[in-house]
C-alpha cells in the first residue's frame, strides 16, 4: 500500500486550498492512504475530511512530530508549505518528496517593483502541479469544507427576518492593511439589501458592534453580529446557508468559495494577482486599481505603511446598488 504525507501548516485559506490535492490524490490513487500534517490551532480544517485518513498536528516540538512520522515510513512527502520546517522534515524522513513552488522572485518583483510576470494560474492548480509525476488531473469540483452535523446552525438559529435569505460578511482580516477601514464598511454595508450576519472572530466583535452602532438608524437594516459567538465551523455552515458573501481577502473567502457562494472579495494591499482568489466560484473583485504602491505586500501590515491607505479609503461600492 502507498502511502502519502502532505505537509500544509497554516493557515485557514491556505489549507482550504490544499483540498483538491488531498482529494484528487486519493480518489485517483483509492488504494493508497492519504496523511496530512498541520498545526494544532488547524485541526478542525483536517479532521473532518473523508479523503484523510490519518492526520498529525504540529505542537511545540518538531523532533517529537517527526519521530510519529517516522513510524509511518511514507513512500512519498507533498509538501505544499516549502519552509523551513517541512524541509527539515522531508531530509529527516528521507524518501521521495514533491515541493510547491512558492515563485517568491515573481512574487517580490510585483511587490517591489510592480512588475507582474506571475503565471495566470491559480494557487490550486500550481498545488496540483506538485503531483504532476505522480499523474494526478484536477478533476474541476473545486475546493472542499467539511462541517461536521454537530456544529450545523439550525434554521431556527437565526432570527425570523434571517431565515429566507441572508447576506454574509466577513469583517476580518490576519492584517489590518486587509481590512476596510470602519467608515468603509458603513459604505459597503448600506449598499447591501438583504438581511446581514457578520461573521468572525471574538477580536472583531467590537468592530462589528461599531458597524451596527453606526447603522442603526438606516431603515429596514437587518444585522447579526456572530463574531466571536461561532466556531469557525458555525461560521462556515451561516456562509454555506447565505444568498450571497461579502469578504477581504481571507481564509473565509475560501470557505464561502468551498460552499459554490456568489462572493464580492474586497481587495486591499494585496491583489487577486497573486492567485489567490475565489476559486471555481462566481465572484466580483473590488479593488483601487492603477495605485503606484499597490500591492505593497504578499501578506499584510498592522498598518498602511505610507500613512493614506488609498488601496481601502478610495474604494468604491456603487457597482453593487
Amino acid at each position: 500500500m502507498t502511502k502519502f504525507l502532505i505537509l500544509r501548516f497554516s493557515s485557514i485559506g491556505d489549507i482550504i486550498l490544499t483540498t483538491p490535492v488531498v482529494r484528487c490524490l486519493k480518489k485517483q490513487y483509492p488504494d493508497a492512504e492519504v496523511h496530512f500534517v498541520t498545526k494544532k490551532s488547524y485541526k478542525t480544517l483536517v479532521e473532518n475530511n473523508p479523503y484523510i485518513d490519518k492526520y498529525f498536528l504540529l505542537e511545540d516540538s518538531l523532533n517529537d512530530l517527526i519521530k510519529q512520522l517516522k513510524v509511518e515510513q511514507y513512500d512519498y512527502v507533498i509538501d505544499l508549505h516549502n519552509n523551513l520546517r517541512t524541509r527539515i522534515i522531508k531530509f529527516r524522513l528521507g524518501v521521495k518528496s514533491f515541493s510547491f513552488d512558492k515563485i517568491n522572485f515573481q512574487k517580490w518583483l510585483l511587490v517591489k517593483f510592480k512588475k507582474n510576470i506571475m503565471p495566470k494560474v491559480h494557487i490550486v492548480d500550481r498545488n496540483l502541479k506538485t503531483l504532476e509525476h505522480l499523474g494526478i488531473q484536477n478533476d474541476n469540483q473545486g475546493l472542499d469544507y467539511y462541517i461536521p452535523e454537530k456544529d450545523i446552525l439550525p434554521a431556527n438559529w437565526l432570527p425570523e427576518d434571517f431565515r429566507n435569505t441572508y447576506a454574509v460578511y466577513a469583517i476580518g482580516g490576519q492584517h489590518e492593511t486587509k481590512k476596510l477601514p470602519l467608515n468603509k464598511m458603513i459604505e459597503l454595508c448600506k449598499t447591501i439589501q438583504l438581511p446581514l450576519v457578520l461573521v468572525g472572530g471574538k477580536e472583531d466583535s467590537a468592530q462589528a458592534e461599531n458597524l451596527i452602532s453606526a447603522l442603526k438608524n438606516e431603515t429596514g437594516k437587518y444585522i447579526l453580529n456572530t463574531c466571536g459567538k461561532c466556531t469557525l465551523n458555525q461560521s462556515a455552515s451561516l456562509i454555506k446557508e447565505a444568498t450571497i458573501v461579502y469578504t477581504h481577502d481571507t481564509g473565509m473567502m475560501h470557505v464561502a468559495a468551498a460552499f459554490k457562494k456568489k462572493v464580492i472579495s474586497i481587495w486591499g494591499n494585496t491583489v487577486p494577482e497573486f492567485g489567490m482568489y475565489p476559486y471555481q466560484t462566481n465572484f466580483v473583485a473590488l479593488e483601487v486599481k492603477h495605485l503606484a504602491c499597490r500591492p505593497c505586500s504578499k501578506i499584510g501590515y498592522d498598518k498602511c505603511p505610507l500613512g493614506h491607505f488609498k488601496c481601502m479609503n478610495e474604494m468604491k461600492f456603487e457597482s453593487l446598488k
